[in-house]
């Protein structure tokens, strides 16, 4: 088929060489601009790469990306982790179209952050989605769904890069030849069951000492490896990456205050949380670089009775 690849980043990226791989026809390929000082993003490099034609426009709203669009005689249009906006007037060129990936279970978790909130809110499973963008954001038809379950010590991380990432450039595929072998069906989002939630940043990030153990771990793991969540210590922000959860069951397990830093050992600390303990192994100062958790203890003088706020 003849395809034309709407994306950035190495998503994008992997989308492109997956098509190009089995033999698809990629007439062009569509790129955000980058930043001023940006390295080249890594689907404009490889599209460079390879031969092809690339546009990156401000907007896709822009006339002149709609006429680059009517001009590639495209069959469907493939968009790979794109944040512009594309509106109808651009998707519906391709003869078939234009399907999308977006990594939750749609209609729930729309947005930007979708990966990051079903693990923040303790969701047991979590997965992609292959739809037809509409001029709502990821509110058009479902093509496509891919499960995968969210197990306790999963973060952000393993989610998107172990599962997501390879599940939806395989996923890309998939509904792209049953979108252009007609075989695909489509099915409407049930706004019933719809959610919507913005960019997980680090005023979303940041810890409260004081919450059970389990908000305090899913928040930690859903940020990881961004945006990080995040304490402070001595004044200082701390970011919290590799940890676990230690659930107290009697009064007496209890060991210090909400806050309060307990058993440092050779390989981690302890920071005591409603019902429980946060194990500290891996973390990071505003001043320094990620590091396991003795030696931020021996760099920032941490000690058993130290707190953070």
């Amino acid at each position: 088929m003849r395809i034309v690849i709407i994306g950035q980043q190495d998503f994008g990226k992997s989308v492109l060489d997956a098509f190009l791989a089995r033999g698809d026809e990629v007439a062009a390929v569509f790129c955000a601009p980058e930043k001023d000082g940006a390295k080249p993003d890594p689907l404009k490099a490889l599209a460079l790469d390879k031969g092809l034609q690339v546009y990156q426009f401000k907007s896709l709203r822009e006339p002149e990306a709609i006429e680059a669009m009517r001009g590639l005689d495209a069959d469907l249009g493939i968009m790979a982790f794109v944040l512009q906006f594309a509106p109808q007037a651009f998707v519906n060129i391709p003869r078939l179209g234009t399907i999308q990936y977006h990594p939750s279970l749609l209609p729930r978790y729309r947005g930007p952050s979708s990966i990051n909130w079903p693990i923040i809110r303790g969701d047991k499973k979590t997965g992609l989605t292959i739809f037809r963008p509409s001029d709502g954001l990821d509110e058009g038809a479902v093509v496509l769904q891919k499960e995968t379950p969210i197990t306790e010590d999963d973060t952000l991380g393993s989610v998107y890069f172990d599962r997501l990432f390879p599940m939806g450039v395989a996923a890309m595929l998939e509904a792209a030849d049953l979108v252009y072998a007609g075989k695909h069906q489509e099915q409407i989002q049930d706004e019933s069951q719809a959610s919507y939630e913005g960019w997980c940043r680090a005023a979303e990030a940041r810890i409260n000492w004081a919450n059970h153990a389990d908000f305090v771990y899913n928040l930690i793991r859903g940020c990881n490896p961004a945006p990080g969540a995040w304490g402070l210590f001595d004044g200082k922000k701390v970011q919290i990456f590799d940890a676990r959860k230690h659930l107290v069951r009697t009064f007496g397990d209890v060991k210090g205050k909400i806050a309060e830093v307990t058993d440092l050992t050779e390989k981690s600390f302890f920071i005591t949380v409603q019902g429980g303990r946060i194990e500290v192994l891996k973390l990071k100062h505003e001043d320094g670089k990620k590091q396991s958790a003795a030696e931020f203890a021996a760099a920032y003088g941490l000690n058993n009775g130290s707190t953070f706020s």
